[in-house]
């Protein structure tokens, strides 16, 4: 006789549904608790939210998920969640009113684990201000806490316990993990946040304004940084770029690469090209592994000159009352890509009122469905944009990313959205 296969294994670790039975969705959840105590379907409905949950796109999603399935498996409506690292405290039909009143409460009378009507005075007189009957906890292992209420004396039965428990301990496990990557995500920033700019120069004859939207380092290709310092004899440099590669390590080779063109700025800066090609040998050295896109521009606002190179970025926008064109600096290959790094110069003069936009890839693939199309738009955008807007950088920057994007984050796996604008007075 053949042996029996072994059954497969949910996140739950039981064994998954081996055959059709009625699963639960977001519009049909509260109709589990109408179901006969059938073992298989029980399976199915843990299966389902478990898988549901491990789905969410972020740790807040998560903990939302959490307090609304748990809060229909038991038939409550609402419910609290409490985490310790990070502290966090959400509410299920709760406002912060409510869940600042029972905050007070003292922790033991509201995490009971036998749950029943409130005890304890100030829970009792919490109580009945907010209408909650009952409650009903359950721990997410060494995490928190999460608690749901009744709106009139209940007790979840002995079979919505056993589910409401299982579901907690496969939450706990799934929401360390959202824990753990909201950590590293927020170190992540904070690290990015800390390798930009703190604030722009404010030179005679020029106003700046910049921005950068910071996509999650685990999808993004690369790592987008702008930069803008003064130079001796009211000179300006001007820079953008782009770091390949994704995680916390890119955010690192940016901020090295963003010092080391610093540094050339101040020695040759107003030799574009010298700059790139130093910043290329430089990383050469020390990243070999790596590529990088770069704009440099150097710029002199009292006589509206400016000189620039580029080496596999997308080329600038020069906008003027007459409309808006590139200037041609992407005829080279980025950084780190070629054995021997060339790259054409390009000088020109602005008028006033012209607006000198940098960005990288990310804001022309974030405008369109391809790069080129992108551009096109961005293009057209920043011609079309009104004379007040254009006369104010901070107004053009936020007037370009609802035009072109509409939003004010990359989607998941998208790349960082950077932009630079400069204003001749």
């Amino acid at each position: 006789m053949a042996e029996p296969q072994a059954a497969a294994q949910t996140a739950l670790g039981l064994p998954a549904p081996t055959s059709p039975a009625e699963t639960i969705s977001g519009d049909n959840i509260s109709a589990f608790r109408e179901r006969s105590a059938d073992p298989l379907a029980d399976l199915t409905t843990l299966y389902d939210l478990t898988d549901r949950l491990s789905s969410a796109p972020d740790l807040a999603a998560a903990l939302a998920g959490v307090l609304a399935d748990g809060a229909a498996l038991i038939g409550a409506r609402r419910g609290m969640l409490m985490l310790s690292h990070p502290s966090t405290t959400l509410g299920l039909g709760l406002d912060h009113a409510a869940l600042g009143a029972l905050e007070t409460v003292p922790t033991a009378q509201v995490l009971r684990p036998s749950g029943g009507e409130p005890t304890g005075d100030r829970f009792q007189e919490v109580a009945g201000q907010l209408g909650i009957g009952a409650s009903y906890a359950q721990p997410l292992a060494d995490l928190g806490s999460v608690v749901w209420f009744y709106d009139t004396p209940a007790q979840p039965t002995e079979r919505e316990q056993r589910l409401a428990g299982l579901y907690c301990a496969s939450a706990a496990r799934l929401l360390a993990k959202e824990v753990e990557r909201d950590r590293l995500q927020r170190t992540a920033d904070a690290l990015r946040r800390g390798l930009l700019p703190s604030g722009l120069p404010r030179p005679t004859g020029m106003a700046l304004a910049a921005r950068c939207i910071a996509a999650g380092l685990d999808g993004a290709g690369g790592c987008d940084w702008y930069d803008a310092i003064s130079l001796p004899e009211g000179a300006l440099a001007l820079s953008v770029g782009s770091v390949t590669g994704g995680g916390a390590d890119s955010a690192a080779a940016m901020g090295r690469l963003r010092a080391a063109l610093r540094a050339y700025a101040v020695l040759e800066g107003e030799d574009p090209v010298a700059v790139l090609g130093d910043l290329e040998l430089l990383l050469k050295s020390t990243e070999p592994a790596r590529t990088a896109t770069a704009l440099y521009a150097y710029v002199e606002p009292g006589a509206r000159r400016l000189s620039l190179a580029g080496a596999g970025q997308c080329p600038p926008l020069l906008v003027t009352s007459f409309g808006a064109s590139f200037v041609e600096t992407s005829l080279s290959a980025p950084l780190g890509m070629l054995s021997c790094w060339e790259a054409p110069g390009v000088e020109l003069r602005a008028d006033r009122g012209d607006v000198l936009l940098l960005y990288t890839d990310g804001l022309a693939r974030r405008c369109g469905s391809s790069l080129h199309s992108g551009q096109a738009r961005l293009r057209a955008a920043a011609a079309e944009a009104p004379r007040e807007v254009r006369q104010d950088p901070e107004r053009f920057c936020d007037y370009l990313l609802e035009t072109c994007v509409g939003a004010k984050a990359p989607s998941p796996g998208g790349d960082d959205i950077v932009l630079l604008a400069a204003r001749f007075d």
